[in-house]
């Protein structure tokens, strides 16, 4: 039987008066979130839903989606994450293939039409708006007809990052839960005594798996928390004035904001480290971060397949071999293995050969799950990235990794971000079209001067067809660059 229900459980019978999360400057306390626990559950029985249904929950990251998620939890209830920010449209896709029989979100996912698709289905519905809950109108019980997707063992089918596509399933047992609580910390986090520690900083979005990595175990732990809707630097110096934790975490997105924005180094004089993941860190930023204000920056590396983080950097990994590793995302944790096999046979190749990622993972067992990624170990065990091998793109014959492409722009002292992708060509199959981001106060120069810049760090090959400058990279709620967005921004370009 799972124990995680019952630390759910003893998690929300806590004392009520006790600071448990911040959120836009006030305090909420258990009191608060048991509140609207009690009054979720009593709604999900009012509407005739079995005690073991799943539920399908559509988290924003609000101090009621925490209330909402643990008494779920607490229930041993399969749940079922739908991604917040899309069309109507898009969040009755996903309910009708789900299939669970009732939906609890926020007051203004339940639109109009929203509202009506599932009175077709035959689904019940409770909106959660600030601490309060309320069935919907019209959505207070479920049809008995209703067509239900059976749970089976409690899960949190949590979304994938969706950087390459629509967000999809991944189901999360409460098991592997349990086994990171009960690994505790990966060295990088601030542990032991949490009463005493600065609070967290929660802002990756509770429905995949760095926000249920980073929120189950946050609140089971007994630690504090500031939750953001998202991440924004503006509120992460804030929280670093205001509670000076001696570790912090940036998404990496985050760490060129903060050379952008040429924060001064007294602010972060008092932290020891900088953790980051969920997307890649360009080796040339992590190296201008961390010689200007000589704190490391520790980068882990997962997916959702994983079920989690395989390798970290650690500070005793900075201890031993100093800044000599930049560019790797770390060593192998958790009991994680790591094999880089050859794209065509598949066969294991030596250390320091460049080819197709492998990887056990202990949390999902004991076979080797085979990635996309391009990688190369090296002979201390440390892992690199190179990019994606399905993201390649096929310019008359020649390869080209947008990576590569993507390292030389930022090398550019007046590139701030930069993204690649395939453009169709009638001629050649796929040409590159790169959207830049141009660093804050800085003149963005002539896709000519871009050129002249590339063509001294790569071949000719690379150099991109068709340019967009945007203010921002379009990018998921994991910080990665959305690809289908990036590949729309050429939508206009004919293929001649």
């Amino acid at each position: 039987m799972s124990e995680l229900p019952r630390l759910c459980s003893e998690l929300l019978a806590r004392p009520g008066g006790t600071e448990v999360v911040e959120f836009e400057g006030k305090w909420y306390g258990w009191d608060d979130l048991c509140q609207l626990g009690d009054r979720l559950t009593d709604l999900l029985d009012a509407s005739g839903v079995a005690a073991d249904a799943p539920v399908t929950f559509i988290p924003r990251n609000r101090p009621w989606a925490i209330a909402a998620l643990f008494t779920l939890l607490s229930q041993g209830r399969t749940i079922r994450m739908v991604y917040a920010f899309q069309s109507p449209a898009g969040i009755i896709r996903d309910i009708e293939r789900l299939a669970s029989p009732i939906v609890v979100a926020a007051a203004q996912e339940f639109e109009p039409e929203v509202v009506e698709a599932m009175q077709g289905f035959g689904y019940a519905g409770i909106a959660l708006d600030e601490l309060a809950a309320d069935a919907v109108p019209g959505l207070e019980t479920v049809n008995e007809k209703a067509n239900i997707n059976p749970a089976g063992e409690p899960r949190v089918e949590i979304l994938t990052s969706g950087t390459t596509g629509p967000p999809k399933q991944f189901p999360v047992e409460y098991a592997m839960i349990e086994k990171l609580l009960a690994g505790g910390t990966t060295g990088n986090q601030q542990a032991s005594d949490a009463a005493s520690q600065p609070p967290m900083l929660l802002y990756m979005p509770i429905g995949n798996i760095s926000g249920i990595y980073s929120t189950i175990p946050t609140f089971l732990r007994g630690h504090r928390a500031v939750l953001h809707d998202r991440f924004s630097l503006a509120k992460w110096r804030e929280f670093i004035a205001t509670y000076q934790p001696k570790i912090s975490g940036l998404p990496p997105a985050g760490v060129q904001m903060v050379l952008d924005a040429d924060v001064p180094k007294e602010e972060l004089a008092g932290l020891m480290a900088i953790g980051t993941g969920a997307a890649p860190l360009d080796p040339s930023v992590q190296r201008a971060f961390e010689d200007h204000y000589g704190i490391p920056i520790l980068i882990s590396y997962g997916a959702t397949e994983f079920g989690g983080p395989v390798t970290s950097t650690s500070l005793k990994d900075i201890e031993e071999f100093g800044n000599t590793k930049i560019g790797s995302v770390g060593r192998p944790i958790g009991g994680a293995q790591l094999r880089v096999t050859d794209a065509e046979s598949g066969e294991e190749l030596p250390l320091a050969s460049e080819g197709i990622l492998e990887v056990i993972s202990p949390r999902i067992g004991p076979d080797w799950i085979r990635t996309s990624d391009l990688a190369m170990i090296d002979e201390d065990g440390f892992l690199y990235l190179r990019g994606r091998a399905d993201g390649a793109i096929i310019r008359g014959g020649f390869k080209i990794l947008p990576e590569a492409i993507e390292r030389a722009l930022l090398l550019h002292p007046d590139i701030s971000a930069a993204g690649v992708v395939g453009v169709k060509d009638r001629r050649l199959g796929e040409v590159p079209g790169a959207a830049i981001q141009i660093k804050p106060g800085h003149d963005a120069p002539g896709p000519d001067a871009i050129e002249t810049h590339l063509r001294e760090h790569v071949m000719a090959t690379h150099i991109p067809v068709h340019w967009r400058f945007v203010d921002e990279l379009p990018k998921t709620l994991s910080f990665k660059v959305h690809r289908p967005a990036l590949c729309e921004l050429f939508a206009d370009v004919a293929a001649d």
